[in-house]
C-alpha cells in the first residue's frame, strides 16, 4: 500500500553517479555541498541528508545547473526543495541532487492587478503584500506555509480558493531536457491538488492576476484566516493536511471516525486537534511518519471502504 506521492528515491545501487554530477556541476565549486541535512529545510524536521545539494543564486545559475544535469543525463536524479511544508524525506536521505532556490527567487513585484513572484517567496508574504497593495483574491494564502513554486505544483488552496483561481502563468525549467519555457495557466491542467508540473520540472517564477480590493477589508480577512488556522489546526512539526479530501467528504472526518486521533507509531502521532495532521516528535523518524500514514490509510479503508490519497510528497524512499 502506498500512502504518499513519490518524488524520487533510489537504493544507492549506482554510487558512481556522484563522479559524473561533480564533473557536470564543477563550476559551482565548494557551493556544491555533500551530505547536506534536509530536516532543517522541512516542516516535519525529520529525515536524512541529500548526497549533493546546491542553493542557486539567480536565474542564470539555475539555467546552468539545469542544463548541466540534463546534459549529463542526471536530471531524473535531481529534486527541488522549497519550504518543505508538504515534504517527507526518508531517514536514509536522498541519493541525488537537491536544488534550492535562493533569496533572488523570493522577490515580489506588483504592477496594477498583476503580480510577479519568485517561486521561493512564501505564500503568507505574497498574501500580505498583495493586500497592502490594495489587491484581492490571494488572502486565503496567508494560512498556507509553503512556497509559491510548490503551491503551483500541487495547486495549493484553502478557504474556498486555490492557485488555479489566480495564476496566469509560470516559468518552468525541465531537468530532463534542460529547456526553460513560460507556460500560461491554460497549459497547467489545474485540478484538485494537481497540476501539469512534473517532478522533473522546477518552477522559478509565478504570475498572478488579482482584482482591485480594499486594503482595510483585506487586512481584516487576513486576521480572520490566521485566527481560524490557529484555533483549528495544530502547530509544531507537521506538514499540514496529510491526505486529500475524497469527493464530497472530508479526510479528517474519515480518519476521526476510524478512531485514529491520537494514534501513534513510534515517534509519529495523529494530531488530537485535527485528524488530518500528523505530528513528528523532536528528533523523530520519517520512517515512523510514513508507517503511520500507511496505518491510517488501512484503518480508514477498513472502516469506510475509502482509500485515502496523500498530499505529502515523498523523497528518498524506496517506493
Amino acid at each position: 500500500m502506498t500512502a504518499g506521492s513519490p518524488v524520487q528515491g533510489w537504493s544507492g545501487e549506482d554510487p558512481g553517479w556522484t563522479v559524473v554530477v561533480d564533473e557536470a556541476l564543477h563550476f559551482l565549486g565548494d557551493r556544491l555541498r555533500s551530505d547536506e541535512p534536509l530536516a532543517p529545510l522541512c516542516t516535519y524536521r525529520v529525515g536524512g541528508a541529500a548526497r549533493r545539494f546546491v542553493e542557486v543564486r539567480d536565474a542564470e545559475e539555475l539555467a546552468m545547473v539545469v542544463a548541466a544535469l540534463a546534459g549529463a543525463a542526471l536530471g531524473g536524479r535531481a529534486a527541488v526543495v522549497g519550504r518543505g511544508s508538504n515534504l517527507l524525506v526518508a531517514d536514509r536521505g536522498f541519493d541525488g541532487v537537491v536544488i534550492r532556490l535562493g533569496e533572488h527567487f523570493a522577490k515580489v513585484e506588483v504592477a496594477g492587478t498583476g503580480v510577479v513572484s519568485g517561486a521561493a517567496a512564501s505564500l503568507p508574504v505574497v498574501a500580505r503584500r498583495t493586500v497592502a497593495e490594495g489587491l484581492s483574491g490571494f488572502e486565503w494564502a496567508v494560512g498556507v506555509p509553503g512556497s509559491m513554486g510548490g503551491a503551483v505544483v500541487m495547486n495549493a488552496g484553502g478557504h474556498g480558493s486555490d492557485m488555479r483561481a489566480v495564476v496566469s502563468g509560470v516559468r518552468v525549467h525541465d531537468l530532463l531536457s534542460g529547456e526553460t519555457r513560460d507556460m500560461p495557466s491554460s497549459e497547467l491542467d489545474f485540478a484538485y491538488r494537481h497540476s501539469a508540473i512534473g517532478p522533473h520540472q522546477i518552477v522559478s517564477r509565478v504570475e498572478l492576476a488579482l482584482e482591485p480590493g480594499e486594503r482595510e477589508r483585506g487586512e481584516q480577512l487576513l486576521s480572520e484566516i490566521v485566527r481560524w488556522r490557529r484555533e483549528n489546526q495544530p502547530g509544531g512539526p507537521n506538514a499540514g493536511s496529510v491526505f486529500t479530501n475524497p469527493p464530497g467528504d472530508s479526510a479528517g472526518r474519515l480518519i476521526d471516525e476510524a478512531g485514529c486521533k491520537g494514534l501513534r507509531v513510534g515517534t509519529a502521532e495523529v494530531s488530537a486537534k485535527h485528524a488530518n495532521f500528523i505530528q513528528a516528535d523532536r528528533d523523530g523518524s520519517a520512517d515512523d511518519v510514513l508507517a503511520l500514514m500507511d496505518e491510517v490509510v488501512e484503518r480508514v479503508r477498513q472502516a469506510s471502504g475509502v482509500t485515502l490519497q496523500a498530499e505529502t510528497r515523498l523523497l528518498g524512499f524506496a517506493r
